[in-house]
């Protein structure tokens, strides 16, 4: 998640203050799918999830809802260890980050005042303002851990 941008939430399909969204019943679905899931899910994985539950909604436009919802900043969207992009609704607001499990999917948000600190210290000596990062890690989590043997 980049450093600035929301992850609160007023509503599932509510977009961000000054936007205009149609709240369509594909919104709605996808918006409803989301806030079931615990871990952050791939459009392709969350397309197949609402064509299990009989909802009509193509793939593209299941794309465009979830590219159209991160914007709004009602999902946090990162790239996974495959460079895919994964959707979730967070429950931490504010700017955060997160640990990812390579193995599972499970995910860990975490807030890091050293990396904020850095961050800042490293722009301002070069003269950058305006500045945006995202961190994640990834890594196995407890359980998968344990099934690996390691």
């Amino acid at each position: 998640m980049t450093q600035g941008a929301s992850t609160g939430r007023t509503s599932a399909a509510a977009p961000a203050a000054g936007k205009e969204q149609r709240v369509t019943k594909q919104r709605l679905a996808v918006s409803a799918a989301l806030d079931d899931l615990a871990d952050f899910v791939s459009t392709q994985e969350l397309h197949r999830i609402l064509q299990d539950r009989d909802t009509a909604v193509s793939l593209a436009t299941t794309y465009r809802i979830l590219q159209s919802l991160a914007d709004d900043g009602l999902v946090d969207v990162l790239r996974n260890a495959d460079g895919e992009a994964v959707y979730r609704r967070c429950a931490v607001t504010g700017h955060h980050h997160h640990l990812l499990c390579r193995t599972c999917g499970k995910a860990v948000e975490v807030e890091a005042p050293a990396v904020e600190a850095w961050t800042a210290r490293i722009a301002t000596e070069h003269g950058f303002t305006q500045v945006e990062h995202t961190v994640e890690i990834f890594g196995l989590c407890p359980a998968c851990t344990i099934a690996s043997g390691s």
